[in-house]
């Protein structure tokens, strides 16, 4: 049984999704927001699955749980940031709601990810 890479995790490819949303439309703002909240903003929602990554690439369970958790408070972090664009005008409904589906789905499956990196490094079927 083959192990799989941080690239075949549905829970990192999501987290790709949604750093790809979120720097495409920060692309679209002024340079003012670029560089306040923008910067903020795509480095948030970036450090999701970097982490999600970097955990992967560790040689225990628990290093890989620790940086699940530093994901889980980087998508936080991104919540925050969106908030905040959202309030001051940067982004509208519509934006909003393309993002917001894949917010709520990612949260979960970061716990469930996490609850499963046991005692040694998951080992899953290849697709």
């Amino acid at each position: 049984m083959a192990t799989r890479s941080f690239e075949q995790l549905e829970v990192y490819q999501l987290a790709e999704k949604l750093a790809d949303e979120v720097w495409a439309i920060v692309l679209t703002w002024d340079n003012f927001a670029k560089d306040t909240v923008g910067k903020q903003l795509v480095r948030a929602a970036d450090s999701i699955g970097a982490n999600i990554a970097e955990g992967c690439g560790r040689q225990s369970f628990q290093d890989n749980r620790r940086f699940v958790r530093i994901a889980r408070g980087s998508l936080n972090e991104t919540r925050h940031w969106l908030r905040r664009a959202y309030k001051r005008k940067l982004l509208d409904d519509t934006k909003v709601a393309a993002l917001k589906p894949m917010l709520e789905e990612l949260a979960p499956r970061l716990n469930a990810y996490l609850k499963s990196i046991g005692n040694t490094q998951p080992r899953i079927k290849d697709k």
